[in-house]
């Protein structure tokens, strides 16, 4: 099924209180490897169903909990929502070198979800390792 949830991220007020307690609640695994202030949060072990996501610090008095779904062009995928009757709140930038992409949007409802998109080299190399995986399956 198109855009799937594929993250989802967590703003914090106070960032170590957030971490103890997703990790004492539910033994989430978080931690931040890059040393970014971006915790990353596995919710699951490899083949698991579930996804994975971010804890951070919130950046913004109101700044909610935030699913994000993949889509293929993030620009596409905003004038949708716009022709629905949504709003975007974070216009397209930039996660990091190679990383892809994000930007935000309202619903006629109010809640707040995110677009990501891939880089064409990482959605290229995530497709080729799902079609080995197929393949060494058979």
């Amino acid at each position: 099924m198109p855009n799937s949830i594929v993250h989802f991220e967590i703003p914090a007020d106070d960032v170590s209180r957030a971490k103890k307690f997703y990790e004492k609640a539910f033994g989430w695994k978080i931690s931040d490897p890059h040393k970014m202030g971006y915790y990353f949060v596995e919710t699951k072990k490899k083949g698991e169903e579930g996804i994975n996501g971010g804890l951070m610090q919130r950046k913004t008095l109101g700044q909610t909990f935030t699913n994000y779904l993949i889509v293929g062009s993030i620009e596409a995928s905003c004038e949708k929502v716009i022709g629905a009757g949504g709003t975007i709140v974070m216009t397209k930038m930039e996660v990091g070198p190679q990383m892809g992409w994000i930007a935000a949007f309202k619903d006629t409802e109010g809640n707040t979800l995110g677009f990501y998109q891939t880089p064409k080299k990482l959605a290229a190399k995530k497709k080729a390792l799902k079609k080995n995986s197929v393949k060494k399956n058979k």
